[in-house]
């Protein structure tokens, strides 16, 4: 048993930011499936919102913030977040991130589709690299930070399923897949930050770690969650037969880009008086409805029209990455397709980052926390993660340090080495098939119910194979995908409205009072 006073399980920017805070004061294991790099925010280009211009205020932001959020956003949870965002991009800036600066000196804003003022800071067009890359090289320094790669966790250990005296979180059993065995981590406060559900969609934005760990492992052990029929689709992702999950930024749309078909028509003011800055849920939705009007593959993103050097400056990665692929984004539009991007639901927490569960935390994408509403503003989530880290620390910080029991070492007594690997190989295939064409941009009754059925039918073989069988990388990701799946179509069942990012064919308006999915399993 290893005993740590912290186990974070993720390493995107919740993660890495709520370990360093921990740090001088905790003795922190940070668990991540692959490399402390290999995360979501990692891969993030646009940047992170905050009113940080005179010209801009706190109340422009949150007002903002609301109309994305098509009413369902936390009044409450939204003033929170955007009251702190300067002293988060201080924290940062702190830390030693090069925000790119504008000719005067100061830190250059961009503007983003829903934002009514220019207040999104960045590094280029690589803003998660850069901040990732910066806080990586102070965690791997610490000495009371001991990270754990190449490690999965399986499942939180909880009083209530070992009948242990104190009911709450006590840690997790985790697969390490190098040496491929399970270790069993206590610890006093357990905090998942293990990011996405976009894997379990066919197309996505996601790294292929964002396979809903967190959000499962925490409705196994009896959270709540709520919200998860709201799946941000990111308007362009590049289509491309040699690239996946290459995201084209949304700032590129704020610095002037214009969506056009194949023979160069110009749609979105069709569709929003906003056009191309309209927020991300109705330009994926018109992209969708053209595409499937015209049978198109993808559209086209156009940035011809402003300078080269502007365009090689402000967007080298994606200037450079298109380069590479025959694609010259000053001289050609640039093929894109909606992907899977983001998840608006989750874990339900309090203002520390705490779930229903003590000692248990979640932070970041895992986490709902009534924030992003039906639709999240572009670049509020790198910001969510910053405050919640923030907040789940000052909470931690203050709080004693519950005693650890004990834990009962992982039970491998009654299962075998697996015979075929095909069943989970082909179960993932469906799973990510059948949800892209059922529970996607635009939704029906009867796809839905579709949906469920064969989720049913997949849960259960899944639950065989995980009783029989020693568990491995892809079964417990495949495990996770369709319960997280299942979670995703109970919410957008219930909910009979079309709202934000959940556009019912069979329940087209918008009703007057805005209500959030609230799921609760019989363990809560």
């Amino acid at each position: 048993m290893q005993v740590f006073d912290v186990l974070i399980i993720g390493s995107g920017l919740a993660g890495q930011s709520l370990a360093l805070q921990l740090a001088p004061h905790k003795k922190v294991a940070l668990v991540t499936k692959r490399a402390l790099e290999d995360s979501a925010s990692h891969r993030a280009q646009g940047g992170i919102a905050a009113a940080l211009d005179d010209a801009d205020s706190i109340e422009a932001h949150i007002r903002d913030t609301l109309i994305a959020g098509a009413g369902l956003c936390s009044p409450r949870t939204t003033r929170f977040v955007v009251e702190r965002g300067k002293a988060a991009i201080d924290w940062l800036i702190e830390q030693g991130v090069p925000f790119t600066r504008n000719a005067t000196g100061g830190y250059h804003l961009t503007r983003e589709g829903g934002h009514s003022h220019r207040r999104v800071i960045h590094v280029a067009d690589a803003t998660g690299f850069a901040v990732q890359d910066t806080l990586t090289q102070k965690l791997r320094a610490h000495p009371n930070i001991t990270v754990f790669e190449h490690h999965i966790a399986i499942d939180l250990i909880t009083g209530a399923k070992f009948g242990l005296p104190d009911s709450g979180c006590q840690g997790a059993y985790v697969l390490d897949k190098r040496a491929d065995e399970v270790k069993t981590f206590a610890a006093s406060h357990t905090v998942l930050a293990t990011g996405g559900i976009g894997k379990v969609y066919l197309y996505t934005s996601n790294p292929d770690t964002a396979t809903g760990d967190g959000i499962a492992m925490a409705w196994r052990a009896g959270c709540q969650v709520a919200n998860m029929e709201f799946i941000q689709f990111h308007p362009t992702c590049l289509y491309h037969p040699n690239v996946k999950s290459f995201l084209i930024t949304e700032a590129m749309r704020g610095e002037g880009g214009i969506l056009r078909l194949p023979g160069g028509e110009r749609f979105m003011p069709d569709h929003d008086p906003r056009a191309e800055l309209a927020p991300r849920d109705i330009v994926a939705r018109a992209i969708d409805l053209e595409m499937k009007k015209h049978g198109l593959d993808c559209v086209y993103l156009d940035m011809t029209h402003k300078p080269a050097g502007f365009l090689i400056e402000h967007f080298p990665n994606i200037h450079a990455q298109c380069l590479e692929l025959g694609i010259d984004i000053t001289r050609q539009p640039i093929p894109v397709v909606p992907a899977a991007h983001y998840s608006c639901g989750g874990i339900v927490t309090d203002f520390s980052a705490r779930t229903a569960l003590d000692g248990l935390y979640a932070v970041g994408e895992a986490a709902f926390t009534g924030l992003h509403g039906a639709n999240r503003l572009a670049s509020n989530s790198l910001l969510e993660c910053l405050v919640f880290s923030a907040a789940a620390a000052t909470d931690i910080l203050g709080s004693d340090r519950r005693p650890l029991p004990s834990l009962p070492p992982w039970d491998e007594s009654r299962v075998t080495d697996a015979d075929e690997e095909i069943v989970i190989s082909h179960n993932w295939d469906e799973l990510r098939r059948f949800m892209w064409d059922y529970v996607g941009i635009a939704r029906t009754n009867k796809r839905l119910e579709r949906a469920r059925h064969r989720i049913r039918l997949l849960a259960r073989e899944i639950d065989e194979y995980y009783a029989h069988f020693r568990v491995s990388n892809d079964l417990i990701e495949l495990r996770n995908l369709v319960l997280t799946a299942d979670l995703i179509v109970r919410c957008a069942q219930r909910r009979r409205e079309s709202r934000g990012l959940h556009a019912s064919r069979d329940y087209p308006k918008m009703l007057a009072v805005a209500r959030n999915t609230v799921l609760r399993n019989r363990l809560s």
